[in-house]
């Protein structure tokens, strides 16, 4: 298979192709590090790359309670995993830190387990910012991931590895986290689908019973809307010993792809709370996505997102619940590497936001857990008058790489998680509440060709709906002839 082919599959075809003896696996696994070779010194996406492991070998290492879906839809696809949330036995998760530098994994994490089970053919891992701590992906350790749309942009983060690899053609779904919008803002960045699933829909044993309060999720990112109903119907479900589950679907994701959303009630957002306005192109983007929703027999209305707290509030408390589990983990690896935890070996809005989450109290924290409360229930009630809402992923095109960074080392961690929640302004919300968004490139700039990625959110557990109208909005204003400047088979 040439590489030029390779990149006009997604995960789902060439499974297929492998299916009917088109192309071996092994075939798939070198056009892959073909593309790695390529773009990768352009974008600087991928870490590491080993010979995979799944595929054609992946048979007898499948653990018993792992379970393939039926037909393995992503059988021998070349995959990549992001540098946190997943751990691989005998591979390196740096945690995008140089405090976690050379860190191996000792054992496979129940999501990896369900990777092997889903037969992905796993050769890499992708680039992360520290300890998945911001929406850009320029980690001290690996150096700035640059946006195949524009190498002077970011790509978003915390999955921005994982979203440039993708959009480049390197691999066509990848592994991706999500506790504020790392799947979604990276998607919106570089012009794929993400969909954040409900919390609880996948298992984050055995080694934490959640990540950051049930802020985080896993999931990934993708170019199709099927190719991340495949992977979600590959990894979703409980484990052992799991605090909590979301209740299994009616039928598999991959058949929702398939089915009409029928006539669905949504409201429009289009200006998040904060201080950020959505810049008119954005602003354009909404108007002409709700006029495409009214055309395809939706109700659509303008709404509001109350939730519960005021922004400064919200801000607040979230800044507590993460900086002091930032604190914790990161106390931790420095124990386990026997690192000082200074400007050596973590970066300095790390280091502030480590600085503060120590400071605070018990009191604090648990009344942050009272927020989260207040939030989630307010949200869900949204979903009372609406099946959908619809707001923009994020307020601004992708921006210059370096801006994320200015002035940093003034900022406390109550400053860095303000920064970041005032440029991320619509996501956060439905990580809080816990319910399923997903973003999906709908539209692009006119001046720039950027794209811009629309936000839909649903009630918990209603990913079955997020999936039947993506795979309408998908077939009604298809994405997939929009292309980034720089991707394998055409650098």
């Amino acid at each position: 298979m040439k590489l030029s082919e390779y990149v006009t599959h997604d995960a789902v075809g060439l499974a297929e192709l492998v299916a009917r003896g088109e192309v071996t696996g092994a075939e798939l696994q070198s056009v892959a590090l073909e593309a790695v070779a390529a773009v990768n010194p352009l974008i600087n996406a991928v870490v590491e790359t080993w010979e995979a492991e799944g595929g054609e070998a992946s048979a007898a290492r499948t653990p018993a309670s792992g379970r393939a879906p039926a037909g393995a839809p992503l059988a021998e696809v070349p995959f990549l995993l992001k540098d946190l949330g997943v751990t691989m036995a005998g591979k390196r998760t740096e945690l995008g830190s140089r405090l976690a530098e050379g860190n191996v994994a000792a054992a496979d994490s129940y999501l990896m387990r369900r990777f092997r089970a889903a037969d992905l053919a796993t050769f890499g891992r992708t680039t992360t910012p520290e300890f998945a701590y911001g929406i850009t992906t320029e980690a001290v350790l690996y150096g700035p991931t640059r946006n195949p749309w524009d190498l002077d942009r970011s790509t978003g983060g915390s999955s921005g590895g994982s979203a440039a690899a993708v959009a480049a053609g390197i691999v066509p779904v990848a592994h991706a986290t999500d506790a504020a919008g790392s799947i979604r803002v990276p998607a919106a960045s570089t012009g794929l689908f993400g969909l954040k699933p409900t919390r609880g829909r996948v298992s984050m044993g055995p080694d934490v019973d959640e990540i950051f309060n049930g802020l985080a999720v896993q999931g990934c990112v993708s170019r199709t809307v099927r190719d991340s109903a495949a992977l979600l119907d590959a990894i979703r479900g409980p484990e052992s010993g799991d605090p909590y589950f979301a209740a299994e679907p009616e039928r598999p994701y991959s058949e929702e792809v398939t089915r009409d959303p029928g006539r669905l009630r949504v409201g429009v957002i289009a200006q998040g709370d904060g201080r950020r306005s959505t810049a008119a192109p954005v602003l354009s983007a909404v108007s002409r996505t709700a006029e495409l929703l009214t055309s395809l027999g939706h109700h659509v209305e303008e709404a509001t997102l109350d939730t519960g707290v005021r922004w400064e509030e919200f801000v607040l408390a979230n800044a507590r619940l993460w900086t002091a589990n930032l604190a914790a983990w990161v106390d931790s690896v420095a124990a386990a590497s026997g690192r000082p935890v200074d400007l050596s070996t973590v970066q300095p809005e790390t280091l502030a936001s480590h600085a503060w989450g120590r400071r605070v109290s018990g009191a604090d924290f648990v009344g942050a857990l009272g927020v989260r409360n207040t939030v989630a229930r307010a949200v869900g009630r949204r979903f009372d008058r609406y099946d959908v809402l619809l707001t923009p992923t994020l307020p601004e095109l992708p921006p210059r790489l370096g801006v994320f960074a200015e002035g940093v080392e003034d900022l406390d961690g109550l400053g860095w998680i303000d920064r970041l929640f005032d440029r991320s302004p619509f996501t956060v919300a439905f990580n809080v509440a816990g319910t399923p968004a997903m973003s999906v490139p709908l539209a692009a700039d006119p001046a720039t060709g950027l794209p811009i990625g629309l936000q839909f959110a649903a009630a918990y557990g209603r990913e079955d709906t997020l999936f039947r109208l993506a795979s309408q909005l998908e077939r009604a204003a298809p994405w997939s002839g929009r292309t980034p400047a720089v991707r394998a088979g055409s650098v």
